[in-house]
């Protein structure tokens, strides 16, 4: 069964061209719930241990300093079928490949900046919601 609950983070990128009202307005009008929201900058060690997973790879050092360059909006959404429905709604990793309306399409410049990550799993999301939030944050 599917979760109820997934974690995004509007990216560098999106924040420092100002998306964060436009990207934030197509999560809610998805049908998407905000439980609980903030802006911050990912320290290096933070941004390491987040993308642990992707260390040996070539791009881990460009993601490290692309996601610690500026300030990030990291939220908790909640909604039926979280994680599936954000994937679709975000689009492909590439942008060029994303379908029309998804907001990779709409906000991405390329592969390496695209604007919003979305956990690929149940588990996953419950993981990076606990990276970065405490329970008393989320509502």
């Amino acid at each position: 069964m599917s979760g109820k609950r997934t974690f995004t983070m509007i990216k560098p990128d999106a924040v420092e061209k100002g998306y964060i009202g436009e990207i934030l307005a197509k999560i809610t009008e998805a049908g998407f719930r905000i439980s609980a929201m903030k802006m911050t900058q990912m320290t290096k060690r933070d941004a390491e241990k987040f993308y642990e997973i992707h260390k040996e790879r070539p791009f881990f050092g460009e993601l490290v300093e692309y996601m610690t360059r500026g300030p990030i909006v990291a939220a908790v959404l909640e909604k039926e079928n979280a994680v599936e429905d954000f994937r679709t709604l975000i689009g492909a990793t590439n942008p060029e490949e994303a379908a029309e309306g998804t907001i990779r399409k709409l906000y991405a410049t390329s592969i390496g900046e695209n604007a919003i990550h979305g956990s690929d799993s149940d588990e996953n999301a419950e993981k990076e919601i606990a990276f970065h939030f405490s329970g008393r944050e989320i509502f």
